[in-house]
């Protein structure tokens, strides 16, 4: 595919434990404070890595106009796993499981609290997830790009009973924020491309690289995934 092109403006990530606090770059930490303590509706019933992703997004400027992209290996796995369960005991799910069950039950319930009517998407694309997010938020950016993009991937391995596909590349658990703008607007420009994977073994997970990207100089980073090999540079 040909390159892509936006602008980073801020990030916040989180390591997806209840009680973690967000390291956040907007564009200093000292910064995070204009925003009020996340509201209970996204902490109610929420699991660990549900609310690190929730506190990630809510950390963020714009998040009451930007469009929302979730990407998700996994979503809230404990939950899905807790529904088979009730099923299995012929109960039947809980309400409340049930309805926070789907995969965009999280941006909804962001979008209600901020307000937000710009739209939102959630996705699921095996280990490419979170490629496959980072390509979706740009190309909304791309479309229009007046409207601001907000891109948060959440993820965490598997409980024990359900191991990895591919074990070795199981990714410790995280939830990290990112705010598309365009490149003019952003004081980091980032060029993005994806090339088929071929018969290369799967590599490092996609977010911790450019987690590790956006935190330091470095010029370019990339890295291999299920079906296809991400690569970004600053532009």
């Amino acid at each position: 595919m040909a390159e892509l092109t936006f602008g980073i403006a801020a990030y916040a990530a989180s390591g997806g434990g209840a009680g973690d606090e967000s390291d956040v770059s907007w564009p200093s930490p000292g910064d995070a404070t204009r925003r009020p303590p996340v509201p209970a509706l996204l902490r109610r019933r929420i699991g660990p890595i549900g609310q690190a992703a929730l506190r990630v997004a809510w950390t963020l400027p714009r998040a009451e106009d930007a469009r929302l992209v979730f990407a998700s290996r996994h979503g809230e796995f404990d939950r899905t796993l807790t529904m088979l369960e009730q099923v299995a005991d012929k109960d039947g799910p809980s309400p409340a499981d049930f309805s926070l069950g789907v995969h965009n039950a999280l941006p909804g319930l962001l979008s209600v609290c901020m307000r937000n009517h710009g739209g939102h998407t959630a996705l699921a694309a095996g280990i490419d997830s979170f490629g496959f997010g980072l390509m979706e938020a740009a190309v909304c950016l791309a479309e229009r790009p007046e409207q601001p993009v907000i891109l948060v991937y959440y993820d965490a391995a598997l409980p024990p009973g359900y191991p990895d596909a591919t074990p070795a590349r199981t990714e410790a658990a995280l939830a990290l924020g990112i705010l598309l703008m365009p490149p003019s607007e952003a004081p980091d420009q980032v060029a993005m491309a994806a090339t088929p994977a071929g018969a290369a073994e799967p590599g490092e997970a996609a977010a911790a690289v450019f987690l590790r990207f956006l935190r330091t100089a470095a010029p370019a980073a990339g890295t291999v995934g299920e079906r296809m090999r991400w690569d970004w540079r600053r532009a």
